[in-house]
Parts: C-alpha cells; structure tokens; sequence
C-alpha cells in the first residue's frame, strides 16, 4: 500500500484518509471549534465516529500517529497530543463575549449618579468599570440573597433589581454599589496560595463607607 504523507496544513479528508489507513477502521471525521473536547472517540455502527479540535489539522506526523494508537486502543496517556494542545491554545477560537446592554436607570433608582458619586468620593474617579441592574428570576435572586456581582472577565457590576424599590433606602443601595466597585478596584488576591475575594483589606476598606453600619443594620432585619 502506497504511504499517505501529510503536509504540516492537511485539510479534513487526508486527515480522515491518514487516520482510517492507520487504524484499518472506517471514519467519520468532525472537526470542530469546541476546545472542552478535544478529541472523542466513539462507534457509530460501522465506523468510528471522531470529532477532534480544529487545531489537529496542523499536526505533525508524531501527533496524529498517538491519535491513531489512541483511536485503536481508546486509552493511554496521549503526552504528545496534550503537549501539541498546551502549544497550540493560543490558536484556538475564542468566543466573543455575549454583548451586554447597559440599563442604569430603574424604576427608583438610577445607577449611573450613585456609582459616579461613589468613585469621586472614595476611588477618585479611577473606577472604570460598567454598572447596571441584573436580569433574571428575582425570586432566586431572593433565595440566594445576590444583591450584586462583578466580573473581571467583562468588567461589569450587576446589581440586583431587587433593590430598585422604595423599601429598600438609598445608602444600602450604594453600599452594595460600594461592595461591587471594591472588587473592581482591588481585583482578586490571594492568601497562603488560595484565591480570596474578601480579604482582610477588604473588610477594612469596606467598613470605611460612611454608612456602613447603618446598611449593616438595616440588612440584617431585612435578610437576617
């Protein structure tokens, strides 16, 4: 039989070729851009049915040759193919971030002054984060008691309509504002090699909101 060689840039079809003469197994070949799942193998009545990450098709011959062994046998450690994917992860697409709409005005209240407020008095206006009330079942929200939330990812704070209503007073409104803007501000540290998200600067800086104890108060007989 004629060896099929491979080019460093093969297309769909010599790879599916290359991969049914090395394994002596019909296969059905599914490139996708899924980077959870590299590589899967499984039967599909006659053949065997191999979905495989887009960046697979720049392989090099010692890759696809472990492919095949690991198609056949469907164990082993595979150590060139987890090294070709740790070399390779800055080729691999990236979802664009789900566009997000910015809603600062509420039914009470309106976020965009509060937060404005709040960075020129306590961050000096060096906060650049988003800010906008949340969407979802309010009702889990109240289970949960989620009242405000901050990405790194997107550098958004989301804050719960739960507390766009006249029973909830203005200055714990702000101080979950405040909490919110203090993630964006300080980031995430860490503490004897753990992540943490509320260290003790934290809770100190926290504390030097002016209303704090009085939002204290009134969250405890509200949600305590």
């Amino acid at each position: 039989m004629r060896q099929l060689t491979l080019e460093f840039r093969h297309d769909e079809d010599t790879l599916r070729k290359y991969l049914e003469m090395k394994t002596d197994y019909s296969i059905s070949l599914i490139v996708t851009d899924n980077s959870t799942c590299m590589l899967s193998v499984r039967n599909r009545g006659n053949s065997v049915c191999v979905r495989l990450h887009r960046i697979f098709l720049s392989a090099d011959a010692e890759v696809l040759q472990e492919m095949a062994d690991f198609i056949k046998t469907r164990r082993g450690s595979a150590p060139r193919i987890r090294h070709f994917i740790d070399r390779n992860s800055h080729l691999m697409r990236r979802k664009p971030p789900a566009k997000v709409t910015i809603n600062t005005k509420g039914k009470r209240y309106d976020l965009s002054g509060i937060f404005n407020a709040l960075n020129e008095e306590y961050f000096e206006g060096r906060t650049t984060a988003s800010i906008t009330w949340g969407r979802g079942c309010l009702r889990r929200a109240a289970r949960k008691r989620t009242l405000g939330s901050y990405s790194h990812h997107n550098k958004l704070i989301r804050i719960s309509p739960l507390l766009d209503t006249h029973k909830v007073p203005q200055y714990f409104l702000e101080h979950v504002v405040y909490h919110e803007m203090l993630h964006a501000d300080m980031g995430v540290g860490t503490v004897g090699g753990r992540r943490s998200v509320h260290s003790r600067e934290f809770r100190e800086r926290e504390k030097m909101f002016k209303h704090y104890s009085r939002a204290m108060e009134w969250e405890k007989k509200r949600w305590g």
